[in-house]
């Protein structure tokens, strides 16, 4: 999830880095539960994207 962060942060430069780890967290979180493990980065940065997308 940290590549992810990084990512984001690198696309998202005028949100705060803290503010963007916690988002995927949370995004993360909402995948916890999930059996199939394989696709959650991918999930979580989309969704993670979508929120800071909202933000911005």
């Amino acid at each position: 999830m940290d590549q992810v962060a990084e990512r984001l942060a690198t696309r998202f430069p005028a949100i705060d880095a803290e503010a963007i780890s916690t988002i995927v967290r949370e995004a993360y979180a909402a995948f916890a539960d999930a059996h199939v493990r394989d696709f959650i980065p991918v999930l979580v940065e989309r969704e993670a994207k979508t929120r800071l997308q909202t933000a911005a």
